[in-house]
């Protein structure tokens, strides 16, 4: 199973998945070799207690050790959101979080470097590093997972999943653009059988990076200035650190004195987890960490809940970036009725939630409890995402060079147009299963046969080409299944190992010829001319009345209804057929 999160939208069972296309009413443990979270990020994790403990989910999950240490968190804090204070029934408990993350199995993504080992193994090793080569998880006897490096968040992987010669990469969320904080996604040329690719900017190509920061600085300029108030709706980790590093760097540099605040106590968890992860980061990042940390901000203050009512300006990052729940939506209700100040929207936001009605364009929203609530603020919506765009999406696909592609994630309309340009500049098939719909692709495995060293010996002996991947050639000889591997040997070998003896197969056709003589005479006349064409072979004329032409036997007979018509049989050994094919 690839991820397991929950919907945004929906308050009721609609939000984590339908487990029921996988099983009615037995355990999920049965079905499941394995269980892979790409990243912390509630969409993609948010149901895992649910899964693990109210279905029935026993086996390993897979995550790399950011994602581990920061997923817990994250799903408490939901909990208290959804159970604490909305007083939700059938949801997880704390001790089902606890519980769940028991089973987690950490993953890196690079191979790490043994102290014993010798010096020219450990400069081999660094050199590996220094170019990314990850290394792989064996699940069970067939399975082997691999992680890659996805930005997009602190601990974010794709994963390409591997069952003999067949394979699978999930990219989870991705960036193919290095930001402040976090280097862009990587992959090597593994050329799996399908990529399954997250699409939520099928159709957008976005514009610099540097004119997207500036106009947001401008904005939030603007709006302090004029004494307004900004909310700014971000995850506790991710956008919100790379929008607080851009935020502190043009504060200091402007000198200016209004405050800014992030939501209690997830600066200090952020600060905490990006100082144990700093492998990370990016590499400015990791250079100038030991003179200062990027993470420790002097104009940003912890946010407490009456600060809301504080008059004059400030800039508040508050937690979900959505608008569905929790602290930002508490805020955007005490402030959205003053056009003085203005909510920016730094990224995606699913369809049923607040953040996605006021970016529609909505000036009334229906609140708990029937409320209206009427939406004066200004609203600007502006791609901080740490999603890759569709040229980002193109260049990840020319990485991996996929045979197929499968495209998740995403809104149909835009993925279609995503869909067709896919299959047009890389000739290649790209499917957009809706949920619960099968999508089928056909691949093209390699079965591994082991060769014996005679049999290759007696090839190279008959002078022609020995065996090259580039340039496959058939091979003569006998393939053994034993344990659940092949092998193959010489026909010799074969007999010897399996005890058999050796039977002749000849193979027989009948052509039929009008000619008035004797069946004697006509066979006579058959050897003669074959004598007289054919002078470089054995041809002989057997006293029991067959012509023989090296193994091939002649026969002739007539035809019961008519003596002039003869029927001549031809039989010659398999060999024989095998040498005059070839």
């Amino acid at each position: 199973m690839l991820d397991c999160g929950m919907h945004m939208g929906f308050n009721d069972d609609r939000r984590f998945p339908d487990f029921s296309y996988i099983t009615q009413n037995d355990r999920l443990t049965e079905f499941l070799d394995c269980v892979i979270i790409s990243h912390f990020h509630l969409d993609h994790c948010g149901a895992l207690p649910y899964m693990s403990e109210m279905v029935g989910y026993d086996g390993p999950i897979y995550m790399t050790h950011p994602t581990k240490a920061i997923c817990p968190i994250l799903l408490e804090d939901y909990r208290k959101i959804t159970v604490d204070k909305k007083g939700e029934t059938n949801f997880f408990t704390s001790q089902m979080i606890k519980d769940c993350m028991k089973k987690v199995v950490a993953i890196n993504l690079h191979q790490t470097v043994q102290s014993k080992a010798h010096k020219k193994e450990i400069l081999e090793r660094l050199l590996r590093l220094a170019f990314q080569i990850v290394f792989s998880v064996q699940v069970d006897d067939d399975l082997e997972i691999k992680a890659y490096y996805a930005g997009h968040v602190l601990g974010a992987a794709m994963v390409q999943i591997k069952v003999g010669s067949e394979s699978v990469v999930y990219t989870g969320d991705y960036n193919m653009t290095p930001d402040r904080h976090l280097g862009a996604a990587w992959i090597d040329k593994c050329r799996p059988d399908i990529m399954i690719s997250e699409s939520t900017y099928a159709t957008t190509i976005r514009d610099s990076k540097r004119c997207r920061e500036r106009d947001f600085l401008k904005k939030v300029h603007e709006t302090v200035e004029r004494g307004g108030k900004v909310l700014i709706p971000v995850f506790a980790l991710g956008r919100a650190q790379e929008l607080c590093i851009l935020l502190e760097t043009f504060w200091e540099r402007m000198n200016l004195k209004a405050p800014i605040y992030f939501s209690t106590g997830l600066t200090e968890k952020a600060n905490h987890y990006y100082k144990l992860f700093i492998t990370w980061t990016n590499q400015k990042i990791r250079k100038t960490f030991v003179q200062r940390n990027m993470f420790e901000f002097k104009h940003i203050k912890a946010f407490d809940r009456s600060y809301a009512d504080n008059p004059g300006p400030m800039v508040v990052f508050a937690t979900p970036g959505m608008l569905h729940a929790g602290q930002s939506l508490q805020i955007f209700k005490k402030w959205a009725g003053n056009e003085k100040n203005m909510v920016i929207m730094p990224g995606y936001c699913v369809q049923g939630t607040v953040g996605h009605k006021v970016l529609s364009g909505q000036k009334k929203l229906e609140m708990e409890g029937r409320q209206v609530l009427e939406v004066k603020m200004q609203v600007e919506y502006m791609s901080f995402s740490a999603h890759a765009d569709a040229k980002g999406i193109m260049q990840l696909i020319r990485m991996a060079e996929p045979r197929s592609v499968l495209l998740v994630h995403g809104e149909a309309k835009k993925m279609e147009f995503l869909k067709d340009k896919i299959e047009q500049e890389f000739s290649i098939n790209c499917f957009m299963p809706a949920n619960g719909e099968t999508s089928t692709m056909i691949t093209n495995p390699n079965v591994p046969v082991d060769i014996s060293l005679s049999l290759l010996k007696r090839e190279a002996a008959l002078g022609g080409p020995l065996p090259d991947p580039k340039k496959p050639r058939p091979m003569h000889g006998t393939l053994i299944m034993k344990d659940s591997s092949l092998r193959l040997v010489s026909p010799d070998q074969a007999l010897k190992e399996l005890g058999l003896s050796e039977h002749q197969l000849r193979f027989t056709c009948r052509v039929q010829l009008q000619d008035p003589h004797s069946d004697a005479d006509t066979l006579a006349r058959i050897y003669t001319h074959l004598k007289s064409v054919l002078k470089e072979y054995s041809i002989q004329h057997l006293p029991d009345g067959t012509v023989m032409v090296e193994s091939i036997l002649i026969k002739v007979s007539s035809a019961a209804e008519d003596s002039n018509t003869k029927l001549l049989l031809l039989s010659w050994s398999y060999q024989v057929r095998s040498e005059g094919e070839k």
